[in-house]
């Protein structure tokens, strides 16, 4: 099966999103996906904000989007747009660091207003860095997000069917992604 990158760009300790993605990164895995796990967090704040390209924090993440067939993006929304965190993190990685990609973009926030954030502040990014697909993505509020004392995520049922949804359409492309690789290759013309 494919290699999915889980990348957290809330910059919260406590996060929702953060803990949403864990719980679908096991749905993944159960679908049998190799998840790695990206906390964006977790750099170094200097790194980041320095722009610094060659801080080995840096080199490692742009390893991994190198190696992964597929990439989920989860953020909080702010202000109608995605965290801060998480441009400063794309904006260090190469300009087509997502091509050939699968990609789902994934939100959460307070209120229903920022519902397109996804579409129109997440999506042309993830396109102009090149992803081959970016599956329709999904919002979340916080209402809908209940974190247990153990730390593991309980969904409303509505988000849980939608999110779940979500998260089994970019599985079903990533299992298709061979044979259309597949195919493409067959178009290509011989040397």
């Amino acid at each position: 099966m494919a290699t999915v990158l889980s990348v957290s760009g809330s910059p919260s300790a406590t996060s929702r999103t953060a803990r949403l993605l864990l719980h679908l990164d096991d749905r993944l895995r159960d679908q049998g996906h190799d998840v790695v796990s990206l906390d964006v967090r977790t750099l170094p704040a200097d790194a980041l904000l320095g722009a610094d390209f060659g801080h080995p924090a840096i080199v490692e993440a742009t390893a991994l989007f190198e190696r992964v067939d597929g990439v989920v993006i989860g953020t909080p929304i702010y202000k109608a747009a995605y965290s801060g965190l998480l441009k400063t993190l794309l904006d260090l990685l190469p300009q087509y660091a997502l091509s050939g990609k699968t990609v789902l973009p994934l939100a959460t926030g307070g209120s229903t207003a920022h519902v397109l954030a996804i579409d129109y502040a997440l999506r042309p990014v993830l396109t102009s860095m090149g992803a081959a697909h970016v599956v329709p993505g999904w919002f979340t509020l916080d209402k809908d997000i209940t974190v247990r004392p153990d730390g593991t995520v309980a969904l409303a049922p509505a988000a849980a069917a939608a999110v779940g949804e979500a998260v089994d359409r970019f599985s079903a492309v990533l299992r298709e992604r061979p044979a259309l690789l597949d195919g493409v290759a067959a178009l290509a013309p011989s040397t």
